[in-house]
């Protein structure tokens, strides 16, 4: 016999805490893919600030991203390596809010002054990484259409 599946929500609901390894870059440079632990702990009151959460993106995707507002119908949620934000999170969708990571053996907790600290500085420089991930990308842009005409060119001559 195979071994059950089972949703994180009823982990959490199981067992109180997950730890679980990170998958996805959206989290970047705080959490790195397959390389560090995450420790989420269940829901139990209404997120703050600057928490990061792990909710659910309809149909049935977990997502793992900071609160960077908190409005009366829910949240917004911004990857710390992505653009978008992503609005009207209801308080349901949440099922868990990161307690800790582990990087390199080291266990940081989210109590951390240094932890809160990255936590606010990204944030505050959210405005300037969105004109900076936007110029690379049409910098990229750019010299893909530059290589793709080059290429043009030489077959020609």
């Amino acid at each position: 016999m195979g071994k059950e599946k089972i949703r994180f929500e009823e982990y959490l609901d199981k067992y109180g805490d997950l730890t679980y390894t990170n998958v996805g870059i959206s989290m970047l440079p705080m959490l790195r893919q397959h390389r560090d632990l995450i420790v989420i702990g269940k829901k139990t009151k209404r997120c703050r600030k600057y928490d990061v959460g792990l909710y659910i993106r309809p149909p049935h995707d977990y997502v793992l991203h900071r609160i960077v507002d908190v409005t009366d119908t829910g949240y917004t949620f911004l990857g710390d390596n992505c653009l978008n934000k992503e609005y009207n999170i209801r308080e349901e969708q949440v099922i868990g809010v990161l307690k800790a990571f582990v990087r390199n053996g080291r266990k940081i907790s989210v109590d951390d002054p240094f932890y809160k600290a990255y936590a606010r500085l990204n944030y505050f420089f959210y405005p300037l990484r969105r004109v900076r991930i936007k110029v690379r990308s049409r910098l990229g842009r750019l010299k893909r259409r530059a290589k793709k005409g080059l290429k043009k060119a030489l077959k020609k001559g």
